[in-house]
């Protein structure tokens, strides 16, 4: 399977942030394409356009603007995408995973180390707000979808993507050896599946951490920490990220993986089509779902504010926008956006996710940490 640029989702559970596209499928090559051949266009307007921001009107060197992001992040497509549109020069750097970033973020508060970020989701979100790290930004026209998902009504974070972590199968196992396929979270505590599920550390892996929200919020607070003793009384077994997870411990993970059960995302199953398209050979249990969402913001104490604001704006465009399903396997803000046509059959987005705010997962999630792990002994 080829992970250049969702495998990096390992560290976040790491998402991606979900399951690296097949060798074979062509993804790879649309990942640049479509930003590349976006950023060919700006760069031809942009050439056309006067008095744009950092144009110094007699050709000289556009102001600099730093985007630091996961590692799951198509960087140099999006820094010439971004710098023809927005007429900056954007340099993107990355922080590692989504955890990483987040802890960068917050430890190098007062002295950032960008002017914008990218890449935060819902289940550290908090942080940055807690920490004062960034300067509330509200662009104009946010799309429907991100309006529903802000942290708050100031702009602290803007959201950029969606995603959901859900449990995902290997329905040809549970074929050959003729037991039911599990529907919802009580299937993965019936001693019929006992042994057969793979879940993340909640406590070193976002998309983990995403996974035990979800519980959170299925079982409420005084019922998840038994949910999760009984996984792990049945057997489960705990990876501490998604490549580890998946690549390594799932029967479709493209190694020698045993456990038809694991913890992924629901676009997962987008990526292990077989070779005609047809079919894909694992399913994504869409009542086990919840939602990931990823955000940008302008850094306090940025060097160029109006700069990260216009990087900010960029992520919001259709143009940036129509990419996100290629290049980051998860889906755009924007709604009315593009997605591939296979997604709808194979990878469609949870009805009823099982979400908290992000506000409710950042007063939780310390104490449902420190739960999850005295739940389960691990």
């Amino acid at each position: 399977m080829n992970t250049s640029i969702r495998a990096s989702r390992i560290a976040r559970g790491s998402r991606p942030a979900g399951s690296g596209p097949k060798a074979g499928t062509g993804t790879g090559t649309r990942v640049g394409a479509g930003i590349a051949l976006a950023a060919v266009v700006a760069l031809g307007l942009a050439g056309c356009a006067t008095g744009g921001a950092g144009d110094s009107g007699s050709g000289g060197d556009a102001e600099k603007v730093t985007l630091v992001v996961h590692d799951s992040f198509p960087n140099d497509e999006f820094a010439a995408a971004a710098s023809a549109a927005t007429g900056y020069d954007v340099e993107v750097i990355t922080a590692g995973d989504g955890g990483e970033l987040t802890n960068q973020l917050v430890l190098t508060k007062g002295a950032p180390i960008a002017d914008a970020f990218f890449g935060v989701d819902n289940s550290f979100a908090s942080r940055l707000v807690e920490h004062d790290v960034v300067e509330p930004y509200l662009p104009a026209g946010l799309p429907e979808r991100a309006e529903q998902h802000a942290y708050d009504t100031e702009g602290s974070l803007t959201a950029v993507t969606i995603g959901a972590t859900c449990i995902n199968i290997d329905p040809a196992w549970f074929a050959e050896y003729g037991l039911a396929e599990p529907e919802d979270y009580d299937d993965l505590i019936d001693p019929r599946y006992e042994g057969l599920t793979v879940v993340l550390d909640a406590t070193s892996s976002s998309t983990g951490a995403s996974f035990l929200v979800g519980t959170v919020a299925a079982f409420g607070e005084d019922g998840f920490a038994d949910y999760w003793s009984a996984l792990a009384d049945n057997g489960a077994r705990v990876e501490q990220g998604w490549t580890e997870a998946y690549n390594g411990q799932f029967t479709q993970g493209g190694g020698d993986g045993t456990f038809p059960i694991v913890v992924s995302y629901g676009t997962s199953p987008a990526w292990t089509l077989t070779e005609d398209g047809s079919a894909s050979t694992t399913k994504a249990l869409l009542d086990t779902c919840s939602s990931q969402v990823e955000y940008a913001g302008v850094l306090k104490g940025a060097e160029n504010p109006d700069g990260a604001r216009a990087v900010v704006d960029f992520m919001l465009s259709r143009e940036f926008q129509d990419t996100i399903a290629d290049t980051m396997y998860m889906y755009p803000i924007d709604a009315e956006a593009y997605v591939p046509a296979e997604w709808q059959e194979f990878a469609p987005e949870p009805t009823a996710p099982h979400d908290l705010t992000a506000a409710e997962i950042g007063a939780g999630r310390e104490d449902w940490l420190k739960a999850w792990a005295a739940a389960t002994g691990w």
